[in-house]
């Protein structure tokens, strides 16, 4: 169910149906009457910024997460980062928040040369050499300025690098919340790219580019760490935390700042392969069988 239905059995039918038990809600929702509640917050952005979403969906979150964090049991946060916004944004005692971060999907690791031939093959990438960017349409994620770095950047680098965004079907939408500007040069757009395939896509990839400005956590530059490859990121919200000193960071709102690190990634082999060499240790630390076990401790703590 979604929607106004889906938000009713939400918050009437839920309660009874979890009546007597312990209830787990894992994604930044669920029923204000019910106090023996587990709420998972991956970040509180609809608060931090409501201009990043339609009214009335930011309208009902504005209501509902403030509530819901006070009157709940216990909260998990993914990061220090979403812990601290709770604290501060809403007054929520830190000592009834656990920080759980995500785990990394194991096969992330496991991608072979031969896959990325193929996939670079059918999608097709129009080079093995390649910046990587996992993008979507929220303005969060900052792509019209990564591609503003680019065309800054891309007579800097050996002609054979491309820039390659996976998510964006099309260069009008690129750019909706954009500065009006033409496509780079060397920039292919993959279009949607299935969850199975993303794997072998990450792995071909010289480093990944991800100047967000705003993360409860970052998922993909963690596959990207996982894969061996090396991200980019912005030096602000979750991202330090996450990728430590396995990446470059970056201020995501300085195009000049993009701009250089990816010319000193794609130039600079031996940084990129010390970087590597940290990612992949830096991946390990992050694990579902581990997330699991912490979830559940906390769960079991709830009376």
């Amino acid at each position: 169910m979604h929607g106004p239905v889906g938000h009713l059995w939400e918050q009437l039918c839920l309660p009874r149906l979890a009546a007597g038990r312990v209830l787990w809600s894992p994604a930044n929702a669920g029923p204000v009457s019910f106090e023996r509640q587990v709420v998972t917050f991956h970040d509180i952005a609809v608060l931090d910024h409501p201009e990043w979403f339609g009214k009335r969906f930011a309208a009902w979150y504005r209501w509902l997460v403030p509530r819901l964090a006070r009157r709940v049991k216990r909260i998990v946060a993914v990061s220090e980062f979403t812990k601290s916004r709770l604290v501060d944004a809403l007054g929520v005692d830190a000592s009834k928040i656990a920080v759980i971060p995500n785990g990394v999907d194991e096969r992330f690791s496991h991608a072979s040369r031969s896959e990325c031939c193929e996939l670079r093959r059918r999608l097709p990438v129009p080079r093995s050499a390649y910046v990587l960017s996992v993008g979507s349409l929220e303005p969060r994620k900052n792509l019209g300025r990564l591609l503003e770095a680019w065309s800054q950047c891309v007579d800097h680098i050996p002609p054979s690098v491309w820039l390659v965004i996976s998510g964006i079907k099309g260069a009008s939408q690129v750019f909706r919340n954009a500065p009006a500007m033409s496509l780079p040069r060397r920039v292919h757009l993959t279009g949607y790219v299935p969850e199975s395939e993303l794997p072998a896509l990450y792995r071909g990839a010289l480093t990944l580019v991800y100047p967000s400005v705003y993360e409860g956590f970052g998922l993909p530059a963690l596959e990207a760490m996982a894969s061996g490859v090396p991200p980019i990121v912005g030096d602000n919200t979750s991202l330090p935390e996450i990728v430590s000193d396995a990446g470059l960071w970056i201020d995501p709102h300085n195009v000049e700042a993009i701009a250089e690190a990816i010319t000193r990634m794609v130039n600079d082999v031996d940084l990129r392969e010390e970087l590597s060499r940290r990612s992949l240790a830096r991946s390990r630390l992050f694990d579902w069988n581990k997330t699991a076990r912490a979830t559940w401790n906390v769960l079991s703590e709830v009376r």
